[in-house]
């Protein structure tokens, strides 16, 4: 029986391998797949000096849903690597597989298996950026993003608000501690990942000497600098080592890792995403609240837009894509965040 996956996959890489004319791997691509026709709105940067970025994408289901979100984040002149969870359904990634093929500046991950709640997520991005360090020296931002996610604004406003910014991460944290001593048996307990799941068989152990554990969220926005520390510093390697073994550590490694270093000076404690969840639309007022908080924030993406979304809020987005972000005083909303949070 003929392994079609593993013959697209191996076209695919030829691909990326030659830098054989662009005319010349259009007819080969025809030639070998009738739909893998070029994509027909591949954007032109217009953005001058701005920074470059490194898109990073796990993807598992919903292949329509991701080409709508790629193509609203795609320019010929950034980075674009897909992982494949592996779990995937053969179809799925023969699809994606296809797609992609036609564009020149957008590789494929070996693929891992993510287990929910496991290590191999961070292990994923963190093989990601080792990747892309070694692709190009030419990006200056690395954004990792789900195959739901969806962009807020166009890519010339994202590059030109981090090229405002450079030099600063963007991620949640929050003293462990402090803010977050129910979720401390995450790390304080040994976990097992398994094949599908983490095994239940757990037993206590101290955490880090001389580490103060933070925790957030999985979706970050971090500078190349960031990137090659986290893959070459080999004090990172500890931390390795122990988040291997702990629950959810794609909510916590990246934290506890930067904010343990000189990179805490360098973090904006926001990851500039919005988030979509059907729990907080009850009526018609509570989508318009929504819209309004949008209007008023400067985040840069959007979390679990699909067909589903409410129609207004698509529209808005839509309607909103290639307006101006609203200045934002980062510095000023932070402290008083952190006010807030230690009254």
């Amino acid at each position: 029986m003929i392994d079609y996956q593993k013959i697209i996959l191996t076209f695919y890489q030829l691909i990326k391998l030659f830098a054989v004319a662009d005319d010349f791997k259009l007819r080969i691509m025809q030639a070998s797949s009738p739909i893998a026709k070029p994509y027909p709105k591949t954007l032109e940067s217009s953005t001058g000096h701005h920074v470059r970025i490194a898109y990073f994408i796990m993807v598992h289901h919903k292949p329509e849903v991701f080409k709508e979100m790629f193509q609203k984040i795609y320019t010929r002149d950034q980075f674009y690597l897909i992982h494949i969870d592996r779990k995937a359904k053969p179809e799925f990634i023969e699809e994606i597989q296809i797609y992609i093929v036609q564009f020149p500046n957008v590789y494929i991950l070996d693929s891992l298996n993510i287990v929910s709640g496991g290590f191999n997520m961070v292990q994923a991005e963190l093989n990601a950026m080792e990747f892309l360090l070694n692709v190009s020296k030419e990006w200056d931002y690395f954004i990792n993003l789900s195959g739901e996610d969806y962009p807020l604004k166009s890519q010339n406003i994202i590059r030109q608000f981090l090229s405002v910014n450079k030099d600063r991460n963007y991620l949640f944290y929050y003293d462990q501690k402090f803010y977050r001593p129910d979720t401390l048996k995450r790390i304080q307990n040994y976990f097992t990942e398994l094949t599908h799941v983490i095994s239940s068989f757990i037993h206590k152990r101290a955490f880090m000497n001389d580490v103060i554990p933070f925790i957030g969220g999985k979706w970050f926005i971090f500078t190349r600098e960031t990137c090659v520390f986290l893959t070459n510093n080999t004090s990172v390697m500890d931390f390795e080592d122990y988040y291997l073994h702990t629950f959810l550590p794609a909510e916590s490694f990246f934290q506890t890792v930067l904010m343990n270093t000189s990179f805490s000076d360098i973090i904006i404690n926001d990851d500039k995403r919005a988030v979509l969840e059907k729990s907080i639309f009850q009526n018609t007022q509570d989508t318009s609240t929504y819209i309004e908080s949008l209007q008023s924030g400067n985040q840069l993406f959007i979390r679990k837009v699909n067909g589903k979304t409410d129609e207004n809020i698509r529209k808005y987005i839509e309607e909103s894509f290639h307006l101006p972000l609203p200045y934002v005083d980062e510095i000023e909303r932070e402290l008083k965040r952190d006010k807030d949070q230690n009254n």
